[in-house]
């Protein structure tokens, strides 16, 4: 069982306010209890390269804690994660600019591990598996990332200790599996889901957008018009939600659908056609050589 090596709660906190970088488990420890001060802790859990969709889950991770409270950002791009031929040297890392953008948004501690330190004995032997829930859409398209995801979480979790961890709703796969990691296996913590941040135009903030061409970025507009188009057509039955979305992406230049796909948020499987209530309208598609994905809320009726 891990320690728990926070003191009991009591009604006046400590403030910390400087952003601190620290790249050890034993400095994030110092870092983020340096006194005997019980708060309010909260972790957001992030890959890096940093923006205004980080910076939403950021705001929300230190409305949850209050100003007395602490909030730590994690950057480690996760190896685990990635499969044979994805992005992982590829992947963008700014951590300077996101030390600065966590500081702003109101983190006190940034914990960017080497991956020697997150596993120092090499890729670990043992790992959590996300089970059915990991096995379609983005599990399908991606085997093994979703128990790598798991793991590497499930570690953070351990590491940073919080009463709330706060997660994107835009990783709508992820962020269902996430809060049934947490009810199966009994994980102390509150796990909170942000909405997805968007331009003005609906793109859907991601790091990976960086990689788009000004052109391919207007292609990629694609995705957010055919979810949109989806959901204005939720009174009509699934039938009907998928129709009116895969007639927008069929007709959009270079863009290449992995999946599009009305998903039961419970059970994280195709919704079936007499489903009502409240579903998940999920995209992946390639743009260029990037590959996005996107969602929306839904409801059907």
């Amino acid at each position: 069982m891990a320690r728990d090596r926070r003191p009991a709660k009591a009604p006046k906190a400590a403030k910390v306010r400087k952003a601190v970088l620290t790249r050890t488990v034993e400095e994030f420890e110092a870092a983020f209890w340096p006194d005997e001060q019980p708060v309010d802790n909260a972790v957001v859990m992030t890959m890096g390269a940093l923006h205004g969709g980080h910076a939403a889950l950021v705001r929300e991770a230190r409305r949850q804690v209050g100003q007395d409270g602490r909030v730590a950002v994690t950057v480690f791009v996760n190896p685990l994660q990635f499969g044979a031929g994805e992005d992982l040297d590829r992947y963008p890392r700014s951590l300077e600019a996101d030390v600065a953008l966590a500081e702003e948004m109101g983190a006190d501690v940034v914990f960017a591990p080497s991956v020697d330190e997150m596993y120092p004995n090499g890729e670990p032997l043992v790992r959590l598996s996300a089970g059915p829930m990991g096995e379609g859409f983005e599990g399908a398209s991606r085997p093994g990332h979703f128990d790598g995801m798991l793991t590497v979480v499930a570690k953070l979790l351990h590491i940073t200790d919080p009463d709330f961890a706060v997660f994107g709703e835009k990783d709508a796969q992820q962020l269902a599996i996430i809060r049934r990691m947490v009810a199966d296996l009994d994980f102390d913590v509150e796990v909170v889901g942000v909405p997805t941040v968007r331009e003005e135009d609906g793109l859907a903030l991601s790091s990976r957008n960086r990689f788009l061409s000004e052109d391919e970025r207007t292609q990629a507009l694609a995705l957010s018009r055919a979810l949109f188009a989806g959901r204005d057509a939720g009174a009509q039955g699934p039938k009907a939600v998928r129709a009116a979305a895969a007639a927008v992406l069929e007709g959009a230049d270079g863009v290449s659908p992995d999946y599009l796909a009305l998903i039961d948020p419970l059970s994280f499987t195709e919704a079936p056609d007499d489903f009502q209530g409240e579903a998940v309208l999920a995209v992946a598609a390639r743009v260029g050589s990037t590959r996005l994905i996107d969602n929306v809320s839904v409801i059907v009726r």
